[in-house]
């Protein structure tokens, strides 16, 4: 087998770059962060405009959140259905025990275990579907519902602290 020789070529796509150095950054030896002075500084070698910088940094630091959020949404939906999950296994052992206990067979309780384990399944996928429309629709509601308490509750404690003053 013989080996592929590579061609470097003589100008890159900015995608290129962007790749290049994010790879070159990745394999430093002394792996430590950079600090945001020396970000100035290879955007200045760079010659990447203050503005741009400046605007690019922005944008990640929304970037940022918004997969903070999406996590922290993620999180609180498999909570939720891992509480429903165990609300399901006690009720339904209890139901299981008490038509074990007074029919000596199972009988009606497997309805209620099949019928609401169903269900459970069903949610179970939507809930740990990260992507899609009706992931995004999901997740624009909880914001938009945790958005709502934060702007209530700022408002209740600027009203506690005007009725106190």
């Amino acid at each position: 087998m013989s080996e592929v020789e590579f061609q470097t070529p003589q100008s890159y796509s900015p995608e290129d770059i962007q790749q290049i150095l994010h790879l070159a950054l990745a394999r430093r030896n002394d792996q430590e962060e950079l600090s945001r002075e020396q970000l100035w500084e290879i955007a200045a070698e760079l010659e990447i405009e203050p503005l741009s910088l400046v605007a690019a940094e922005q944008e990640w630091l929304k970037q940022k959140a918004l997969t903070k959020k999406r996590l922290e949404f993620t999180q609180f939906r498999r909570s939720q259905w891992k509480q429903k999950a165990v609300r399901y296994v006690i009720v339904n052992s209890f139901l299981l025990f008490l038509n074990l206990l007074s029919a000596g067979t199972l009988s009606w309780s497997l309805y209620i275990l099949l019928l609401w384990g169903l269900g459970l399944s069903l949610e179970g996928l939507k809930t740990f579907q990260t992507q899609g429309e009706a992931y995004e629709q999901a997740f624009q509601r909880w914001q938009f519902k945790n958005e709502m308490k934060e702007s209530m509750a700022n408002l209740w404690q600027r009203l506690k602290k005007a009725w106190q003053s």
